[in-house]
């Protein structure tokens, strides 16, 4: 009965408590015009076993299973199965906001641990205990560097994320930020560091660089910080592929980093739920955004956890917040917590070598844009053939292919983003670089 609608019963009660003779009196407020006169134009219902495979239709329709070579800040990599044994426990599934914690240890143990872990990945003093996604957590960090520096401007890479900084400019509609962007450079796909350090200046309060950047480019992310520095800024280092942690040595020069957490574990799923992190310096706890799970000890000397910061509006006045950010994302923190603890840090480094080694067997074979340096994802061109005709062919042989990059960049009208990770597989590599060239080989 939970799945149906009230019974004749059930109604006719209704209207009697109501004192109305039929349900056309209650809804006497609506316009007849507005009122829909005939059912609703619906199937008829569907048995259970019906609607499971209704279902399982509809995922074999969305690609299910195909290999992808689509990055752009959400990555197919391997799931291990302990992911969803452990987050499935009703302790962490139904687990509410850990306001009090004596009764809620087990996910303040859980996020403490994952706090450890990104510091450990980040090179960072402390972290949060997680944001919305990584675009959200960019935003937080450049409005954290404004506080901070007391400074109103920032300058952003166009190497960063484009949707990342369509949602920082969003946030700083309002806020009186003034945002500048600095070009790449055309040969190495990397930030233009010498425009990007005329942009700094005494109003600056932070350089956002993302590395590896939107095109896959590794950057210098020490010149950077350099060059922030001497003009008293701050870095902000962002990433969007967090495998490349388990290879690439953290910025020890960055003063906030920001990203997403996705690729541990998290599925694509059309673009969330994720999970975003912000770590910095210890000197700068008290301007974090989010919360924050600190350990203590009870009262009887034992080991304890619980809410240590946790700066926003609904808990201290209005003035003294330092973001809206509501809450975290506790469960899907989880997700990446038990991922880092299946690998451990020698398997993050072989998870990444391996991603590593595929991008570069799949880039020796197309031609490519930029010439920088690369960890899984690149730019290549498409020679006498749009990237979206190039599409077209790869699903006609079940494989989903890369990001056209016109959308956000039209001067790479002809090239288009790809990424290979773990599960890529070299047959379907060959046949994207054959489809790319034009080639009549490949899968049939």
């Amino acid at each position: 009965m939970r799945f149906l609608p009230k019974s004749e019963t059930e109604r006719r009660q209704m209207l009697d408590a109501l004192g109305l003779a039929s349900a056309e009196e209650l809804f006497a407020q609506i316009p007849a015009e507005l009122r829909l006169k005939r059912p609703l134009a619906l199937q008829p219902g569907l048995s259970e076993y019906e609607v499971l495979e209704y279902f399982r239709q509809c995922g074999r329709r969305n690609a299910a299973g195909w290999p992808c070579f689509l990055g752009a800040g959400s990555y197919y990599h391997y799931r291990p199965a302990l992911v969803d044994a452990v987050v499935s426990r009703g302790e962490f599934l139904t687990a509410y906001t850990p306001y009090q914690a004596e009764i809620s240890q087990g996910l303040l143990t859980s996020i403490f641990e994952f706090q450890t872990m990104i510091c450990q990945l980040t090179g960072m003093e402390v972290a949060n205990a997680s944001m919305y996604d990584g675009s959200t957590a960019m935003a937080e960090a450049a409005l954290m560097a404004r506080r901070i520096s007391g400074r109103e401007h920032v300058v952003v890479a166009r190497s960063v994320h484009p949707e990342y900084r369509e949602v920082l400019r969003t946030y700083a509609h309002n806020q009186a930020v003034r945002i500048r962007e600095a070009p790449y450079e055309p040969q190495s796909g990397a930030v233009n560091l010498q425009e990007a350090a005329a942009l700094l200046d005494d109003h600056t309060a932070a350089l956002i660089i993302q590395s590896p950047n939107f095109f896959g480019v590794i950057e210098p992310l020490r010149e950077a910080a350099e060059a922030a520095h001497r003009a008293g800024a701050l870095l902000i280092h962002v990433f969007t592929e967090a495998v490349a942690l388990g290879l690439l040595a953290p910025c020890q020069q960055a003063d906030i980093v920001a990203g997403e957490i996705q690729s541990f574990a998290m599925p694509p799923s059309f673009g969330g739920p994720y999970a975003g992190v912000i770590a910095t310096r210890e000197k700068h706890v008290r301007q974090l955004p989010g919360r924050l799970v600190g350990q203590t000890t009870d009262s009887r000397g034992n080991r304890a956890f619980c809410l240590t910061l946790s700066t926003r509006e609904q808990h201290i006045r209005r003035e003294k917040a330092t973001s809206n950010i509501c809450t975290n994302q506790a469960l899907v923190a989880l997700m990446a917590t038990v991922f880092m603890t299946v690998y451990g840090k020698q398997g993050l480094r072989e998870l990444a070598e391996q991603n590593l080694a595929k991008a570069h067997y799949l880039a020796g074979k197309l031609p490519r844009r930029f010439a920088g340096p690369f960890f899984n994802e690149f730019v290549a061109r498409c020679p006498g053939r749009s990237p979206e005709a190039v599409n077209q062919e790869l699903l006609g042989k079940r494989i989903i292919g890369g990001l056209p990059l016109g959308r956000f960049y039209p001067e790479l009208a002809d090239s288009m983003l790809l990424c290979a990770t773990e599960m890529s597989r070299r047959e379907d590599m060959d046949v994207v670089a054959a489809a790319i060239r034009g080639s009549e080989g490949g899968r049939q």
